[in-house]
């Protein structure tokens, strides 16, 4: 299973009929599915089991990439309860659909660390981020603004729907995007390069709009493959993406202290939120 290798037709049809045709948020059908992508993938891109008889004992391979998650990747509480919730469903959407006899619920994990201070954006502020760059955009006056302000939607939306590190992020060059599939490569530096779908139709679209205006930041200059650009032609740095999630935290009225990396990670809690109001 590479790199651009795909999941089992049944987490599409999962999707299909416990988000989509439910009408739920297009973010959470994303969520549901990255979590998915990801444990399928996980055999190919770390330390995970052989690929052979995958689906024997799928629990038990579940549970062993839930503790890979919490004990070497530290992540919160929070959200591998959420992918184990995610998990529980699609195991249970298998059993329905004949595709398995039966489980049993995965079971509890013991989590390595929680963070003592709450960074992600919930649901609410996550909504007001994105409201808040939307509204930017369209009081705008100046095209080459208006241009800039889409570059940065397209990079937040990025960071928040395909968790892309902002290293990764700002390595980004045109020839990673394939308009035609709407899939982008993301290049790493020690593990196996993998490709991701856009899946939301807008992102699809700005991102298609955004490679229309590339050239009026190109300059002719030496970076002008790279996805990214200042309004000078040159690369983005780590401090200038800082600032414009700062500009736009501000502008959403989000107070608490937060980075870039704290939206990249709050997919998980935003579906968290909106599985907990749909009861």
């Amino acid at each position: 299973m590479g790199a651009d290798a795909k999941c089992p037709d049944t987490v599409e049809e999962f999707i299909n009929a416990q988000v989509v045709s439910r009408g739920l948020d297009e973010r959470t059908a994303i969520a549901y599915r990255m979590d998915l992508e990801k444990f399928y993938r996980w055999p190919e891109t770390s330390r995970g089991p052989e690929r052979a008889d995958w689906e024997d004992k799928i629990e038990d391979r579940m549970e062993a990439y839930l503790d890979y998650l919490s004990k070497e990747r530290g992540l919160r509480c929070s959200t591998i309860s959420r992918k184990q919730k995610v998990f529980g469903y699609y195991l249970s959407y298998l059993v329905s659909r004949g595709v398995r006899t039966g489980h049993r619920p995965l079971k509890p994990l013991e989590h390595s660390r929680e963070a003592s201070v709450d960074t992600l954006l919930t649901k609410r502020e996550v909504e007001a981020f994105f409201q808040a760059i939307d509204r930017e955009y369209e009081k705008l006056d100046s095209d080459f603004r208006r241009r800039i302000c889409l570059r940065d939607q397209v990079m937040m939306k990025l960071l928040f729907y395909h968790g892309i590190d902002i290293s990764e992020l700002l390595q980004l060059e045109l020839s990673d995007y394939n308009p035609k599939t709407a899939t982008l490569m993301i290049h790493r530096k020690r593990q196996e390069d993998y490709s991701v779908y856009l899946f939301s139709r807008e992102l699809q679209q700005q991102m298609e709009q955004w490679l229309s205006e590339h050239m009026y930041f190109e300059h002719g200059g030496a970076y002008h493959n790279r996805m990214f650009l200042s309004k000078l032609g040159k690369p983005l740095s780590m401090k200038m993406v800082v600032n414009i999630f700062d500009k736009y935290r501000g502008l959403a009225g989000i107070e608490k202290v937060c980075k870039p990396k704290d939206l990249k990670n709050s997919l998980g809690r935003y579906a968290q939120e909106v599985v907990r109001e749909l009861g």
